[in-house]
C-alpha cells in the first residue's frame, strides 16, 4: 500500500501512500513531480516500496523513455517508473517534523523536464530553474519543517551519458533538522536530444556528499536507448 520511497527524491524524503500501491511522489512535497510516476521519501516504516518484486537491488535501473540507466549504489534500490526511473536509500527513520511518517536517507529520480513543468531551452537554464522546486519537494513541508536557508555548493557544466549537461547543488537547512543535499541535473536525452532530462536528487547531510557524484558519473546510455525515445 505504501508508495515507493524516495525522495529521493526523499529526497529528504518521505514517501506518501496511495490505495493503488504505486509510487506517487519523489518526496514530501513534490510540487512539480509527475503524479503517480515518481517515488516518495515518506514510507510505511520499513523503508520500502509496496511491491518489492519491482526492485533492482544492484547494477543499474533503466529509464527507457529517456534512454538512460541510473546506477544503484550500495544500500539503495532502483525502480523503473511509468515515466522515468528512481533510486531510493534503504535506510529509513521517523520524519523529524512528523514522527507518524517515515523518511529515507536519500533518493533520486529521472523525468523529462516537460513532465516536471521545468522551463528552459538549455540544460543550464533547466537545472537552475528546477533546483528550488526540487529543494521544496525534498525537504520542505511538514516532514522536515520549512527550509530556512540554503547554500549553493555547485553550479557547473558536466557531461552525462555523452551529453553536455549542467548541475546545480544546494545544501538545504530545515526547521526540524535532517538538513539535505539537493541536486538538479539536466541534460539532453540520448534517445531524443531535443528533450531535456532532469534527475532530481535529495540526500540527508549525514550521508556522504560523494553519493551525488557517484550517481551522476554512473548515468549511462541505456542499451537500445539511442534513437528509441518518445515524445512526452
Amino acid at each position: 500500500m505504501a508508495a515507493a520511497v524516495l525522495a529521493s527524491i526523499g529526497v529528504g524524503v518521505y514517501a506518501l501512500t496511495d490505495d493503488g500501491g504505486g509510487p506517487r511522489t519523489a518526496t514530501s512535497q513534490q510540487p512539480g513531480a509527475p503524479e503517480d510516476n515518481a517515488p516518495d521519501r515518506e514510507g510505511d516504516g520499513d523503508g520500502g516500496s509496496g511491491d518489492e518484486s519491482r526492485r533492482v537491488e544492484s547494477g543499474a535501473v533503466t529509464d527507457p523513455l529517456s534512454g538512460i540507466s541510473l546506477p544503484v549504489p550500495d544500500g539503495w534500490y532502483g525502480e523503473e517508473l511509468q515515466v522515468g526511473a528512481a533510486l531510493t536509500s534503504k535506510t529509513s527513520y521517523d520524519c523529524p517534523g512528523d514522527t507518524s511518517k517515515t523518511c529515507v536517507k536519500g533518493g533520486a529520480y529521472s523525468a523529462p523536464a516537460v513532465v516536471l513543468g521545468t522551463r528552459g531551452d538549455t540544460a543550464e537554464e533547466v537545472a537552475k530553474a528546477d533546483i528550488a522546486a526540487n529543494a521544496e519537494e525534498s525537504y520542505g513541508g511538514e516532514a522536515y519543517g520549512r527550509i530556512t536557508s540554503h547554500d549553493v555548493l555547485a553550479s557547473k557544466a558536466v557531461t552525462v551519458a555523452g551529453q553536455k549537461g549542467y548541475l546545480v547543488r544546494w545544501k538545504a537547512v530545515t526547521q526540524e533538522g535532517s538538513d539535505g543535499f539537493v541536486q538538479s541535473l539536466a541534460f539532453p536525452s540520448p534517445s531524443r536530444p531535443d528533450q531535456i532530462v532532469v534527475v532530481r536528487f535529495g540526500v540527508d547531510t549525514d550521508q556522504q556528499e560523494k553519493i551525488l557524484d557517484e550517481i551522476t558519473e554512473g548515468i549511462e546510455v541505456a542499451e537500445g536507448g539511442r534513437g528509441n525515445g518518445q515524445d512526452v
